[in-house]
């Protein structure tokens, strides 16, 4: 199983879609509205994302967690 941080979880909290891909969709999508340090998760919670099968993901539960 894939561990994400926090911050990672947070993000594809906000982002999240239906599957793994469209997930990844919504996020690639925000990127050039991020400031480089939101860039960054992103890019590094896309790379996780991208490395775990689409069975993986819908078995893994993401919270949010406030800070």
């Amino acid at each position: 199983m894939m561990h994400f941080t926090v911050e990672e979880e947070n993000l594809i909290c906000m982002y999240h879609n239906a599957d793994r891909r469209r997930t990844m969709g919504k996020i690639t999508a925000a990127l050039p509205d991020m400031d480089r340090d939101m860039r960054a998760l992103a890019q590094q919670t896309l790379s996780k994302l991208e490395r775990m099968t689409d069975a993986d993901y819908d078995g893994q539960k993401f919270y949010f967690t406030e800070e």
